[in-house]
């Protein structure tokens, strides 16, 4: 429930302080970026400090070296986290994540066999990585729609730059990259 509470919490907050003027927070994408990094910083440390034995005893038995599953799948996430914290890098952090929660996935059905409460439960796991992957696919799509959109501002052709008029026995075409304006005096 942690991760849950930290993504909403962080996410909402994010909206608050946008609400407030910190105009880069007001859409909801770019909240869910910090939700998301805080969240992922969360579960990553798990695989790590205070959860590592319960993680990796979730690994379905079929799969090999669980100990180093937990390892990577931890340090992806930690990754993953802060690449969501800049705008170049978001698209493919939030595509990785979104390729972790799903490849993880049997990891939950599996732990769900054991649950100790209610919120253990495939039900509620199920819910909540799909509340978890509706994050990360916005975080995705929203990115990829910014990319595509600056592509094709950047398929154009820029326009002409201004030429100042030549000076009477000067040519400008000896001095082609320098901007108008800015001769010799």
């Amino acid at each position: 429930m942690e991760p849950l509470v930290a993504l909403v919490g962080t996410t909402c907050l994010a909206l608050i302080i946008g609400a407030c003027g910190v105009h880069r927070l007001r859409r909801l994408p770019t909240a869910l970026r910090g939700g998301l990094a805080v969240m992922f910083l969360l579960t990553g440390g798990a695989h790590f400090i205070g959860m590592r034995d319960e993680l990796v005893a979730m690994v379905p038995p079929a799969l090999p070296a669980p100990g180093l599953l937990v390892t990577v799948t931890g340090i992806a996430e930690i990754v993953a986290a802060l690449a969501l914290l800049r705008r170049r890098t978001a698209a493919p952090a939030a595509g990785l994540l979104t390729f972790l929660l799903i490849a993880m996935f049997p990891a939950n059905v599996y732990a769900a066999d054991t649950a100790e409460t209610w919120w253990d439960e495939l039900i509620p796991r199920t819910l909540t990585q799909l509340v978890f992957l509706a994050a990360t696919t916005t975080v995705l799509v929203d990115r990829g729609r910014a990319e595509l959109s600056r592509r094709r501002q950047g398929l154009r052709p820029p326009p002409d730059p201004p030429r100042s008029p030549a000076t009477p026995g000067r040519s400008n075409a000896a001095e082609p990259d320098r901007p108008p304006g800015t001769g010799r005096v």
